[in-house]
């Protein structure tokens, strides 16, 4: 699925700097910089540049989930579609976050860091709303997350290939 979505996006926006394209990339959920580092890879950027796209755009996210994912979540509450649907994101961040709920900010790095399908910021923000982290130390927590994931896959893809 991953490698459809970026087919897409690549194929759909291939009228946009390649630049752009790794930051977009980065930003959607189930990709993030997991799926933006290769691609930069594929574009034969250099480790920094890519590393730096890939960072950016898996960031931009993060404050506006960290900011209107529990107030947005509390108005839709009333609909029963999203009912449900909440009740399984909770359920299935509780399962995969063990370590957030025990450390609380610094399990959220680990959590974040861990390059793994659904450990990465978007999850990391949710568990942060769920166990109620202030927004100041969510926030770093999935920063340094990001940034140590980004810095394990892009070791590993640029000195593997």
């Amino acid at each position: 699925m991953k490698e459809a979505i970026k087919q897409f996006v690549v194929e759909n926006l291939g009228f946009l700097p390649q630049e752009v394209i790794v930051v977009i990339v980065s930003a959607l959920p189930i990709l993030e910089l997991r799926g933006g580092l290769p691609l930069a890879y594929t574009f034969d950027f250099p480790f920094l540049k890519a590393l730096f796209l890939s960072l950016l755009g898996n960031t931009l996210p993060i404050i506006p989930l960290l900011l209107l994912f529990q107030p947005l979540s509390n108005w839709l509450m009333r609909f029963n579609w999203y009912k449900r649907f909440y009740d399984w994101l909770y359920h299935r961040t509780l399962s995969k976050s063990k370590n957030v709920e025990k450390y609380g900010a610094i399990g959220l790095i680990l959590f974040t860091a861990v390059p793994l399908p659904t450990t990465g910021a978007y999850s990391a923000c949710v568990a942060a709303a769920l166990f109620a982290i202030r927004f100041k130390y969510a926030f770093l927590s999935i920063l340094t997350g990001v940034v140590i994931a980004g810095l394990g896959v892009g070791i590993a893809m640029y000195s593997i290939f």
